[in-house]
């Protein structure tokens, strides 16, 4: 690969090599206020804020839902997850969403001659339609979509089961003790976290009172696989380990590594060495051992001296939920950290605190540090990635990914996108337009699901449309809709036709 400053010439630009390895950090649940550089006091990230220092850091960074997997869907297929099927948040034996043939990241840059993996959590189903085969092939997954290899936490670690899977197989397991995963109580002494709830190291509030492991009850019910189960407090640990493998057998030539963190997605069992570190319990420990991970990554592109030849976008799957489903004092020891930072909401929710979320790249020496506007999402990748790497997106694919590499990459003639779809969960008919500072919300079951990130889940009636001038108003709270009809009509006439079209990208 070419260094990030081929040739110099006297007073001519650097020409730079345009086939940068890439690295996607995305974390899980963490909000725009979580993070020291976007403002959190309670907490330090030195780490997260080096990237921002020397990259470009955005203030209208979004992911495209706000609950994990129709997120990591659109990213990964440049689609809006409302166009799939069961896009939802996935249940522990759902079969593969991104089916064998999409167009996704991986396979655009995997085209174009670059070596391809994913580590962390996966939460995008495996196997065929009638679901995993925990204790043979796991496929179709990552490797029939662009993906060389994988290391993966296959659900969410509050959904069964606690192994990993290596490329199309749990790695450990033992034949004479079979895995089974099922969405019923295999037997009646089966310990849950209802019938033993007091041998619990980490209680649950609600929703998570199935099979236990490690301390600590899960949703949906499994048995065996004991040799294969890993500790909770591990599991940030094997990502570095299996992300600097892979960096270190592709250093030589241009790699994509996504690196999926599980913090800090309940339960929340970070490290030893991180718990306490903070004083908001559990979560904020969690936040910390995340900026340790991206801390360890920097540090193997610098001994490897890849940091000039590597672009690095870090951002989070949705926005920050306190109580979801533990007692782990978040609530407790909030006192004045505000995890969604000015913005109302959170994960679960259309509202801004759902899907604005810290967004930075970083590519040294290419990207001019400084701080960015320009409203960018984490389904553009695909398009902005594609043309990164000279690679054509085909018709019927990444019907949604704009390209905004110009944004991104912090250039002069930068242009961002000027409207944005967001959505909760699903295809459940909850959406939000952004069109410039004009941001209008559609509820089709009159109901919202809103996190206020300080208390726990709510839900409230609300009109079907709501209308928010966010230059005016940031934190949503002034629904305006009664004094801009003709803004409201055209925006409700832009958010019906996105859907209706199947596309919007031209």
């Amino acid at each position: 690969m070419l260094a990030a400053a081929a040739l110099l010439f006297a007073g001519a630009p650097p020409l730079w090599a345009e086939t940068p390895n890439i690295m996607v950090i995305m974390a899980d649940d963490l909000g725009y206020g979580d993070v020291s550089c976007y403002g959190a006091t309670a907490l330090k990230t030195p780490h997260i804020d080096q990237l921002a220092s020397e990259g470009l850091r955005f203030t209208s960074g979004y992911c495209s839902a706000s609950t994990c997997t129709p997120t990591r869907y659109s990213m990964l297929t440049g689609t809006y997850a409302f166009r799939g099927e069961r896009t939802g948040i996935a249940p522990p034996n759902s079969p593969a969403i991104i089916k064998p043939g999409t167009e996704t990241v991986a396979s655009i840059l995997k085209r174009a001659g670059y070596s391809t993996g994913v580590v962390g959590k996966w939460h995008l189903g495996l196997g065929a339609e009638d679901g995993p085969d925990w204790n043979g092939l796991l496929k179709p997954g990552p490797l029939e979509i662009g993906f060389d290899t994988c290391f993966l936490l296959p659900t969410t670690n509050d959904r069964v089961p606690q192994v990993y899977v290596h490329d199309h197989r749990v790695p450990n397991l033992d034949p004479a003790d079979p895995l089974w995963v099922g969405k019923k109580k295999p037997s009646g002494d089966h310990p849950t976290g209802i019938t033993h709830r007091d041998t619990l190291k980490m209680d649950w509030s609600h929703g998570h009172n199935s099979t236990i492991h490690n301390g600590i009850s899960r949703i949906g019910f499994y048995t065996g696989g004991h040799a294969a189960r890993f500790r909770d407090e591990d599991l940030a640990d094997k990502w570095v380990e299996k992300s600097v493998e892979f960096i270190e057998q592709h250093k030589d030539s241009p790699f994509f590594l996504f690196f999926s963190s599980h913090d800090i997605h309940v339960p929340r069992i970070p490290h030893e060495r991180f718990q306490g570190k903070t004083s908001l319990g559990f979560r904020g420990d969690a936040i910390v051992e995340l900026d340790w991970c991206v801390g360890e990554l920097m540090k193997a592109l610098d001994r490897l001296k890849l940091a000039e030849d590597t672009l690095i976008v870090f951002c989070s799957d949705n926005g920050p939920v306190l109580d979801d489903g533990y007692k782990d004092e978040a609530i407790e020891k909030i006192g004045r950290h505000r995890a969604a930072g000015p913005y109302k909401g959170g994960k679960y929710s259309v509202y801004e605190g759902g899907t604005r979320t810290p967004f930075i790249t970083r590519w040294k020496g290419r990207i001019k540090p400084g701080v960015s506007d320009e409203l960018v999402c984490t389904i553009d990748l695909a398009g902005s990635l594609a043309a990164l790497s000279k690679q054509s997106l085909p018709d019927d694919g990444c019907l949604d990914s704009f390209n905004v590499l110009s944004a991104l990459l912090g250039e002069a003639d930068a242009g961002g996108r000027d409207h944005l779809v967001q959505q909760n969960n699903g295809n459940n008919g909850t959406y939000a337009l952004r069109s410039n500072k004009w941001k209008l919300h559609r509820y089709d079951k009159k109901t919202a699901r809103n996190v206020v990130v300080e208390q726990s889940l709510t839900n409230s009636k609300v009109p079907q449309f709501q209308l928010f001038n966010l230059d005016d108003d940031p934190a949503e709270t002034k629904n305006v809709i009664s004094d801009h009809p003709a803004i409201a009509v055209r925006l409700k006439s832009q958010l019906a036709g996105i859907i209706k079209d199947g596309r919007s990208r031209p």
